[in-house]
């Protein structure tokens, strides 16, 4: 996994640096989810460039062999937001710099788990900075050994920076990933914090090391759960709980997710906001799940303060 060094980071400008890590994260993680979906299939990338300034490359591999559509989004832009909009995603000023990586892995086994993950910086034109992201799995059908051991991989590495960040961004994906007009998580959850600041959360040093585990945590963990379940059998009953909870994520990406109402706030490409829907889902009305189910079991799961450790 590739860090900054301390030489570089005592000469390059913050945003500078974040920026370039970005880059390169992009491509050590198109590589290993290449390497775990196995069928040699490339990430395809579509640059891109912003009304305000900057751009990104927006990369997408479809018709895997594990994933049926996966993508891996860079961007660093700049620019000015209008008034309302700063006011709705709690900028503090309506100039800013934001650059980061968004993740989500679509696999075409309802077997293997949907995932997102997601590691940005912001800086504010008052001068105010800080960074964002986490990462989540969302089962089709939750297997709780691999759920358990997902969670204390991510325990683990975040008690390496402080024993505390597990317990708070846990319970804040909780919150995050939760669909109030279903009653339910989207997912197991996993963690998320939506704004660490520089100096008063930790040092830009500090919180930058954070996030760089973050993204590497997410790499690992996520291209070992797709080597593991890929080859599982699965029913056409199983493919159709797939479309069914698709339709799931799909409602928290486009209703929710403050990363889709920024892009689009701040005039952002559409086709790369919209990257994170699956190819497809569906919407039954009252769809029916037999008592005792699998579907009905992993429903249970779907709640808010399960301890996983």
């Amino acid at each position: 996994m590739l860090t900054m060094t301390t030489a570089a980071l005592a000469v390059a400008p913050p945003r500078i640096l974040v920026e370039n890590w970005m880059r390169q994260f992009q491509d050590w993680l198109c590589h290993r989810l290449e390497a775990a979906d196995g069928s040699g299939i490339r990430f395809q990338e579509d640059a891109w460039q912003h009304i305000g300034g900057g751009g990104g490359a927006t990369r997408v591999l479809q018709n895997g062999a594990v994933l049926e559509k996966g993508g891996v989004a860079f961007s660093a832009v700049w620019g000015q937001m209008s008034e309302a909009a700063a006011r709705a995603l709690l900028m503090p000023d309506p100039n800013y710099f934001a650059t980061g990586v968004s993740v989500v892995q679509h696999p075409g086994s309802p077997l293997v788990p949907i995932s997102h993950m997601n590691v940005r910086y912001f800086e504010a034109g008052n001068g105010e900075a800080w960074f964002g992201g986490g990462l989540d799995l969302t089962p089709i059908y939750v297997d709780e050994a691999q759920a358990r051991w997902f969670h204390r991989q991510i325990k683990e590495m975040c008690d390496q920076h402080t024993p505390a960040y597990y317990p708070r961004f846990k319970q804040w994906a909780d919150e995050y990933f939760f669909l109030p007009h279903r009653q339910e998580t989207r997912g197991i959850g996993g963690i998320f914090f939506d704004r660490l600041t520089v100096g008063k959360d930790g040092s830009f040093e500090e919180l930058f090391a954070f996030v760089q585990d973050v993204g590497e945590v997410y790499g690992r963990t996520y291209g070992t759960i797709m080597r593991q379940n890929a080859s599982l059998p699965h029913t056409e009953r199983q493919k159709q709980w797939q479309l069914v909870r698709r339709g799931r994520y799909a409602e928290f990406n486009l209703a929710i997710d403050r990363g889709t109402k920024f892009g689009l706030e701040t005039g952002g490409r559409t086709e790369s906001i919209l990257m994170s829907l699956p190819p497809q889902a569906e919407w039954h009305y009252n769809f029916p799940i037999e008592p005792d189910s699998p579907e009905e079991v992993t429903q249970q799961w779907l709640r808010k303060g399960v301890n996983w450790i």
